[in-house]
């Protein structure tokens, strides 16, 4: 059933010309009549604001003076990376905002002398989700989260020069929009299931060890510790939580454990994303870490991002607790799901009218978080009864929630003829 012979009890009127009398309270302006690029819907605008470098958590190796930040230690690096550089980051207090964003470029004030680095990492949450994996945002290229979200957090990391020089970070500015979704938001296009559990894969893994060492997140590692490492900060956690995680199994049994240092051999190989958004190493498949494919194959002339040599296929660091309590008495390969992955069960429909606008609540009277300029496919996540909209005698309550962009759309623009979507759960 389409637009032109849908019950009264559902949707809307087709014929265009009674928005006239009621797309005010929803749209800005009227926009080209058949827009098919997601690119075409936007935010209100873009939304800039400057860092306070002077409020940090989770802080690893960090001194401020006068408002700059050093390393405080250039010797202290993770632990499992082994790598010859002193290291330390801060998380700053979370930024909300009044629009959803997807995309975030930053404006640093460094100085690195040779040999030194820093890295703006970003993640970011909206109220229904989790916080998204972490992402980096270098010069002149934006940081690109895997959905919308309304609520923005910076981790800031220096890293010093195996000689002992340490980089200054003086300053940070920021801005933030909404553009198309990002390549590994999980819309599929067309109407259907596009749920993904969370992405598993055999790896082999080592044993951290290194009792009284400091991992990346700033945890001091104790006797019988339980906790991975993984060769990537986009799924580090702060210290103490367990927001990334991972489920390890081995021989005996499993274990979930929190992600708490970047390691082994590699620190920007997220092996577990596609490869359309793998921070490196793009031409491996999912699923296989730069160690393995280099101590297997060759990969890399066999060797790390660092250069060194690689000796073992390790793509997963265990904790001593951890490493044993799955059943482990060397290394070996075990099974690892990625549980911050995959997507939530999502439905995508296609959408109808020009100018809709998505709001951060299920009401009109909500602020305004983007818009879809024309026609297109949407990926739904949830839905809920919320502000009554009415066209000219088509009537419904219910909204659908937009995980890509950040907000609620009313049910009456979803281009199918049930007022209430078929297959799509209660937020």
């Amino acid at each position: 059933m389409r637009r032109t012979d849908r019950p009264r009890s559902g949707r809307r009127l087709a014929v265009a010309a009674v928005l006239l009398t009621t797309l005010s309270a929803f749209a800005l302006g009227p926009g080209p009549a058949a827009a098919q690029d997601p690119a075409a819907n936007r935010a209100p605008g873009p939304v800039a604001w400057r860092a306070d470098l002077t409020a940090g958590s989770d802080e690893v190796n960090i001194i401020r003076a006068g408002g700059s930040l050093r390393l405080r230690d250039g010797r202290l690096r993770p632990a499992s990376a082994r790598a010859g550089r002193g290291q330390g980051s801060t998380v700053l207090p979370t930024r909300v905002l009044d629009r959803a964003v997807n995309r975030i470029t930053v404006d640093l004030d460094a100085t690195t002398p040779t040999g030194t680095g820093t890295a703006v990492d970003l993640r970011g949450r909206d109220g229904l989700g989790g916080w998204t994996e972490w992402r980096e945002a270098r010069a002149g290229e934006p940081a690109v989260l895997p959905r919308a979200v309304t609520e923005v957090q910076v981790r800031l990391t220096l890293i010093g020069a195996p000689a002992g020089a340490t980089p200054e970070i003086r300053g940070l500015g920021l801005s933030a929009h909404l553009g198309a979704p990002a390549a590994d938001a999980g819309a599929t296009g067309t109407a259907g299931v596009a749920a993904a559990a969370p992405f598993s894969a055999r790896v082999f893994a080592t044993r951290e060890g290194l009792v009284g060492g400091t991992t990346a997140n700033g945890h001091v590692i104790v006797p019988n510790d339980h906790f991975v490492a993984l060769p990537s900060r986009r799924g580090l956690s702060p210290k103490g939580s367990t927001e990334y995680s991972v489920h390890v199994c081995g021989p005996a049994r499993c274990e979930t454990a929190p992600v708490w240092d970047v390691g082994p051999w590699n620190t920007h190989d997220d092996h577990w994303n596609p490869s359309s958004v793998r921070e490196t190493f793009k031409d491996l498949p999912q699923g296989k870490p730069e160690a393995q494919a280099a101590y297997e194959n060759g990969y890399n002339g066999g060797r790390d991002e660092f250069g060194r040599r690689v000796l073992n296929p390790a793509g997963i660091d265990l904790a001593d607790g951890t490493f044993y309590n799955i059943g482990l008495d060397d290394n070996g390969w075990v099974t690892v799901t990625y549980l911050w992955t995959g997507d939530a069960t999502s439905r995508s429909f296609p959408t109808w009218g020009t100018g809709v606008n998505i709001r951060k609540q299920a009401t009109s009277a909500s602020a305004q978080v983007a818009q879809l300029a024309g026609p297109t496919t949407v990926r739904v996540q949830c839905q809920v009864h919320g502000q009554l909209v009415q066209i000219d005698g088509y009537s419904n309550d219910a909204w659908s929630y937009l995980p890509d962009y950040g907000g609620y759309v009313s049910n009456i623009y979803i281009d199918v003829p049930e007022g209430w979507l078929p297959g799509v759960p209660t937020c």
